[in-house]
């Protein structure tokens, strides 16, 4: 690791103990990544993080090392939860450690536990979770994970028996919903669009149990154009995509929803698709449903993209490049 920190007044020295070996490892990463990962999160209180004996030498400024202490301490919680130990679930449990007062309670039930990485998307979870939000907007940027955390969510409920499907819908905008003129069977002309939803369910129920309650219509996944004329009773729906939405659209996916069922609807404002100068349904919807009662709306932002550790390691060198 990193070469010792001359010691000095302000600085503190102090050991986080591991009692498992194989835990130890975890914790630090492969050739120690995971603690250069946290050397560099808290590198403005100095931290210097290296593996010692039985467990973690940690030595900077008090508030650095505590935030550390902390950090490992969620990590290690992840971990024995079920969570891989990747850098960034290293980071989240350091934005946990950031901040005390906000809950970073995880989604079970699943095949693997899915746990917030941001602030953000822990107060998306928090709002995901209470059963009395019966109509959710989730909208963001791209990779904040507002769709995979609604789908976890629904599956979860799906799973503890709380509603008897999980109905996932999104606009094929591509095709202009005219899926009638694509060849093949109805499942090859939706699958391009639909995609996204396959990878999350299949990553968080796995493929047999994804087939056997589709087979059992337990799940559905189709293009908006497949829900007009329905009404969706005891159902978790999630309305992804929903800014590529035509304003009717929209009204017609919202009164949809039937009794105890609860909705959630995904997007990103910022990058509608749809052709010509046509409203945005997702836009027009936020306006004017923005104080109606029983709905609520979270913003996610950059600060939420959850990106690969060697993303953050590229963009690091282009900075330092001076390239934009």
């Amino acid at each position: 690791m990193s070469a010792k920190r001359p010691s000095s007044p302000e600085n503190v020295s102090r050991v986080y103990t591991v009692s498992q070996a194989e835990r130890l490892r975890d914790l630090c990463g492969p050739h120690h990544r995971n603690l250069a990962l946290l050397e560099t999160r808290l590198k403005q209180h100095g931290l210097r993080a290296e593996s010692q004996g039985g467990g973690i030498r940690l030595d900077g400024t008090e508030e650095g090392v505590s935030i550390a202490e902390a950090a490992l301490a969620e990590f290690e919680r992840r971990l024995r939860n079920g969570s891989e130990p990747t850098e960034m679930e290293l980071d989240g449990a350091l934005q946990a450690a950031l901040s005390p007062s906000q809950s970073f309670n995880a989604l079970k039930g699943l095949r693997k536990p899915v746990t917030a990485m941001t602030r953000g998307q822990a107060r998306y979870i928090e709002l995901l979770s209470q059963p009395d939000n019966a109509l959710v907007f989730g909208v963001g940027p791209a990779g904040t994970g507002k769709t995979f955390l609604a789908v976890a969510t629904g599956v979860a409920e799906l799973q503890a028996g709380l509603r008897q499907r999980l109905i996932v819908t999104r606009p094929a905008v591509e095709a202009g919903e005219k899926l009638g003129f694509l060849p093949g069977t109805l499942e090859e002309k939706v699958d391009p669009y639909m995609l996204p939803i396959w990878d999350s369910l299949r990553e968080l129920m796995g493929q047999e149990q994804m087939e056997r309650r589709m087979l059992r219509g337990e799940i559905e996944v189709a293009p908006i154009a497949f829900m007009r004329g329905r009404t969706l009773k005891n159902a978790f729906v999630i309305v992804d995509e929903a800014q590529n939405t035509t304003v009717a659209q929209m009204k017609m996916v919202l009164t949809r929803l039937g009794r105890d069922s609860r909705m959630v609807v995904t997007g990103d404002p910022d990058q509608v698709d749809l052709p010509g100068s046509q409203a945005s349904g997702l836009k027009h919807a936020l306006k004017i449903l923005d104080h109606v009662e029983g709905i609520v709306t979270h913003r996610l932002t950059a600060a939420d993209v959850v990106r690969h550790g060697l993303v953050s390691r590229i963009i690091d060198a282009y900075a330092a490049a001076g390239e934009s």
